[in-house]
C-alpha cells in the first residue's frame, strides 16, 4: 500500500475513533442525566459540563486530523512511478508515522470518551442524590478527560518527524 494510503488511514482513524469516543461518552452521560433529572430537575443545566467534556474528545481528533492533513505533501513532478533516486525509507516512514499517530490519538480518545461518559453518568446520578457530590465527581471527570489530552500530545510527538519527500535525492 502507498505511504499516502497509510497517512490518510491514520487521519481517518484519528478523526473517526475520536468522534466514536465522544458519541459513546455523550450517550452514557446524556442517558443518565435525563434519567436523574426526573428526580432532581435542578441538575439539568449544571451537568451539561459533562457533555461538553465528551465533545472535547471529538475536538482533539479534529485538531490532530488538521495537523496530519497539513503534513501530507505531493511530489513536485506528477509521475506515475517514482524514480530510483527517491528516499523510499523516508517516504514510508512518513506514512507509517502518520498512521500510528492517528491510530494512537483515535484509540486514546475512545478510552477518554468512555471514561468521561462513565464519570459524567456518575456525576449526574450522584448530584441527583446529594448536591455536595457534584464538584468532587467533576474532579474525577477532569482527570478522565486528561486521557485525550495525553493522546493528542503523543500523536503530535509521533508525527513530528513525518515529512513526505517532495523531490528525489540528489
Amino acid at each position: 500500500m502507498s505511504p499516502y494510503g497509510y497517512a490518510n488511514f491514520g487521519i481517518a482513524f484519528g478523526l473517526g475513533f475520536s468522534v466514536v469516543g465522544a458519541a459513546w461518552g455523550i450517550w452514557l452521560t446524556g442517558s443518565s442525566l435525563v434519567g436523574a433529572a426526573v428526580k432532581a430537575p435542578r441538575i439539568r443545566s449544571k451537568n451539561l459540563i459533562s457533555v461538553i467534556f465528551c465533545e472535547a474528545t471529538a475536538i482533539y481528533g479534529v485538531i490532530m486530523a488538521i495537523i496530519l492533513a497539513n503534513k501530507v505533501k505531493k511530489p513536485e513532478d506528477p509521475v506515475s512511478e517514482l524514480a530510483e533516486a527517491w528516499d523510499y525509507n523516508g517516504f514510508y516512514y512518513a506514512g507509517y508515522g502518520m498512521f500510528s499517530a492517528g491510530l494512537s490519538v483515535g484509540l486514546t480518545n475512545i478510552a477518554s470518551g468512555i471514561s468521561v461518559g462513565i464519570a459524567g453518568s456518575s456525576c449526574a446520578l450522584g448530584d441527583a442524590q446529594d448536591a455536595s457530590l457534584f464538584v468532587k465527581i467533576l474532579i474525577v471527570e477532569i482527570f478522565a478527560s486528561a486521557l485525550g489530552i495525553f493522546g493528542i500530545i503523543v500523536g503530535i510527538i509521533q508525527s513530528n518527524a513525518c515529512t513526505f519527500p517532495i523531490a528525489p535525492l540528489e
